[in-house]
């Protein structure tokens, strides 16, 4: 295990759950501490630097003294250390406003090894950005930019490279691939951060407006300026303004962009006052705008301007790993919100992974919430789904959906939900060693210790099952804490 690692704090009232959790983020490569007690877990913190502190997991199932006292020790220290609530799946929360701005976001319990990277990457990512950043902007922040595939890895990357510089970056993707997620996110990681970040989707404006948009106008310039107004440029003052779809800009507009991005001044409309423009550009289209500069229809000298750092994301189609996470984020933020929310079965999940998603993940978000309206708080299946993302092909249709039943029925659980390889690799000996010990010791405590019954759920021989409790020196006066 790399000493290097900040280190995970787990508080669980249940303390042998506690450490079941502790186990996966061991696996993972993680330091990590357990605490049942809120006092001595207070205590750790008030003697923390804060410098050590990746992430904190906590299950309170007392409501929410746990989390309130926790937020009360990260502001007292002033510390910025991002907060999970771990719940169980059908578990609805009702977070005080008071606390929520210190949560990050909620993780299933049981968590899954794929699911608990993502957080603990994301709580890395945070930890990176800045030493002075609140924790309610990480809310902002990562949330969105959610995955652990290398394309998503990548794009962290970039986003880190870029941020303190003052270069214009040009966002390139799919349209719902994420793009402005990536500008605020280099907004905020950036020197700017405390002042405007300012949208504009030049395509939804009309050509006739958009110069006033952009720089403003005096009173009476054009029919119906009845008062000055200001354009985007000087709202961004300081700021960053984002140009959504620059592809769709007219061509004579892109002349005077050209002339901002290169004397750094502009005029409003019907004004001939020159104003600085201290504003940092990052633009995006879902467009080539290399096509479009063959074409005529983009200035060769504004896309060169325009390209210093370009940034491409990933469609949803090529980083299909991190469907689940999102499906599962969604959910959450629709739950947030006071939405609703549904879950999905593996086979549904299955589904979604796939499908093509021409929409990426704007369509995956309005999927999440349809569901959501046709079967609130229940499980979708497979067959629930509409059609167009129910894939045809064998691997798909054959499989069952999770049921357990006393009995013959058993849990048909796909490799991928509890088999993952983290990037920087494990010890495959250690991991299945404590894998095995850890779902023997869930069997023998799900059939309250009787042999004969914790065989059959684990399809076992029963001298066999003795056999292995024996290397594992698993008995019933067992501490079960003893990870």
């Amino acid at each position: 295990m790399s000493t290097l690692k900040k280190q995970v704090l787990v508080f669980d009232q249940d303390l042998a759950e506690g450490h079941k959790t502790a186990a996966l983020v061991r696996f993972l490569e993680y330091p990590v501490k357990v605490f049942d007690d809120r006092q001595r877990l207070n205590n750790f913190l008030t003697e923390s630097s804060g410098d050590d502190l990746l992430a904190l997991l906590i299950r309170d199932k007392t409501g929410f003294p746990v989390l309130k006292s926790v937020a009360d020790s990260l502001n007292q220290k002033k510390l910025s250390c991002p907060c999970y609530l771990v719940k169980w799946e059908a578990e609805s929360l009702s977070v005080p406003t008071s606390i929520s701005r210190h949560i990050a976001g909620t993780i299933p319990f049981p968590a899954s090894y794929q699911l608990l990277l993502g957080v603990l990457q994301e709580a890395e990512l945070f930890s990176a950005s800045s030493k002075n950043s609140r924790v309610e902007q990480f809310g902002q922040l990562y949330r969105n930019l959610v995955g652990s595939s290398e394309g998503i890895n990548q794009i962290r990357d970039m986003i880190k490279q870029v941020a303190d510089s003052e270069a214009s970056v040009l966002v390139l993707g799919e349209s719902g691939t994420g793009k402005e997620v990536v500008a605020r996110n280099i907004h905020y990681y950036s020197s700017r951060r405390e002042q405007p970040f300012v949208p504009v989707n030049c395509g939804a404006i009309p050509p006739d407006l958009l110069e006033s948009e952009l720089f403003g106008h005096e009173k009476g310039s054009f029919t119906g300026a009845i008062s000055s107004r200001q354009g985007r440029f000087e709202i961004a003052d300081g700021g960053t303004l984002f140009l959504d779809e620059i592809g769709d800009m007219p061509m004579n507009m892109q002349v005077k962009l050209l002339r901002v991005l290169q004397e750094r001044t502009f005029e409003r409309v019907g004004s001939n006052k020159s104003l600085t423009a201290d504003v940092r550009i990052i633009a995006a289209t879902h467009q080539n705008l290399e096509h479009l500069v063959a074409e005529g229809r983009f200035r060769m000298d504004l896309y060169y301007r325009l390209n210093v750092f370009p940034i491409e994301m990933p469609p949803l189609r090529d980083r299909r790993e991190d469907i689940p996470l999102l499906i599962r984020e969604l959910i959450n933020r629709f739950e947030r919100e006071k939405r609703g929310s549904v879950q999905l079965s593996d086979c549904a999940i299955a589904a979604l992974g796939g499908y093509c998603w021409p929409g990426n993940v704007r369509e995956l978000s309005n999927l999440i919430e349809r569901l959501i309206i046709l079967y609130p708080k229940k499980l979708v299946k497979w067959s629930d789904l509409p059609e167009k993302f129910r894939p045809n092909q064998d691997w798909i249709a054959e499989q069952q959906e999770i049921s357990v039943s006393r009995g013959t029925a058993s849990i048909n659980v796909s490799v991928p939900d509890i088999v993952y390889l983290p990037p920087q690799g494990i010890d495959l000996k250690d991991y299945l060693f404590e894998l095995e010990r850890m779902l023997l010791n869930q069997a023998l405590e799900q059939s309250g210790w009787v042999v004969a019954r914790s065989a059959k759920l684990l399809k076992l021989q029963r001298t066999t099952l003795v056999e292995k409790m024996r290397k594992f020196g698993l008995n019933r006066l067992e501490d079960p804490t003893n990870f």
